[in-house]
């Protein structure tokens, strides 16, 4: 496990608190985004990228034609290269929302029993078959042209259809399942909460600690120990979330984004994000192309 953890990515996505949903929808030649985790669930479609290879949990394989995979929370997943020339582009929509979008009291419920369920299988990861595909992928393509409430409205139809859909496979074996907890922590929860809603400001060890009855030393232990991370590291990557999102969604100038996400100077943003991205931030706006949508 810890030579696995030096390898693979955690992401901070642009989710932010009252964020429903994401989506990006996009078009690309390669796939050049690493092996990663994030807390949130993510439904990746994908076209015209046959050959590529999928990794899941500990479940590895070839890709088809078209693609689409639920992945859970913490999951590790990414897409490779492989065997696709890259001749073609290919089209990925991904969206992502969190784990207390609906919460636990509305999918008790009756009707939605089925996308609770859904969502626990989601923690194998689970492979759509192509008759599903064929089924909802208009509305996977519609659901990054629509606005306002009527784009969760097809968003929660979306996840029933996949709920109720036939012939599902789940990409990760029970004992790989078991070892993802390993990541789960209501105290780093807790204290990833608290950073998100205050990486724009100096926060220090110390504080952060105490907020769960901890020492520093327990702390940084108990931080390293869950995510593979130091604490300072953990929190570069949560600005570097927020920072990515405003690069993305706003006209702000690179400077202003800087220092609004918590970052003491532009010369040093420049190098951690280049560090991070393998890109600077404005080479980032620059590649980063297509539709991207949170509600």
């Amino acid at each position: 496990m810890s030579d696995l953890k030096e390898n693979i990515h955690r992401e901070i996505t642009p989710l932010k608190k009252n964020d429903c949903f994401l989506i990006f929808d996009r078009k690309r030649k390669v796939f050049n985004f690493p092996i990663h985790f994030h807390p949130e669930f993510e439904l990746n479609y994908i076209q015209n990228a046959k050959g590529a290879r999928r990794i899941v949990g500990d479940h590895i394989d070839e890709i088809a034609q078209k693609e689409l995979v639920l992945t859970g929370p913490n999951l590790y997943h990414g897409w490779e290269n492989y065997k696709n020339s890259g001749k073609q582009d290919f089209h990925e929509i991904t969206i992502q929302f969190s784990k207390d979008v609906f919460g636990e009291t509305l999918l008790d419920r009756n009707l939605l029993k089925v996308v609770k369920t859904l969502l626990q299988n989601a923690n194998r990861g689970i492979l759509f078959s192509k008759q599903t595909i064929v089924q909802v992928e208009k509305k996977i393509h519609n659901l990054s042209k629509t606005n306002g409430f009527d784009s969760f409205l097809q968003f929660q139809s979306l996840l029933y259809d996949l709920a109720i859909s036939r012939d599902q496979t789940y990409l990760t074996n029970m004992s790989f399942q078991n070892q993802n907890d390993f990541y789960n922590s209501e105290r780093i929860e807790k204290v990833y909460g608290f950073l998100k809603e205050n990486y724009h400001r100096k926060i220090k060890i110390e504080e952060v600690a105490a907020l769960i009855n901890m020492t520093v030393i327990s702390f940084s232990r108990l931080i390293k120990q869950r995510t593979g991370k130091s604490f300072v590291e953990f929190l570069i990557e949560i600005r570097l979330g927020s920072a990515t999102r405003m690069l993305i969604e706003s006209n702000e100038n690179i400077t202003t984004i800087c220092y609004d996400c918590g970052f003491n100077n532009i010369s040093n943003f420049n190098r951690i994000f280049k560090k991070y991205q393998n890109c600077t931030p404005s080479e980032f706006r620059t590649s980063f192309s297509g539709v991207k949508n949170v509600y």
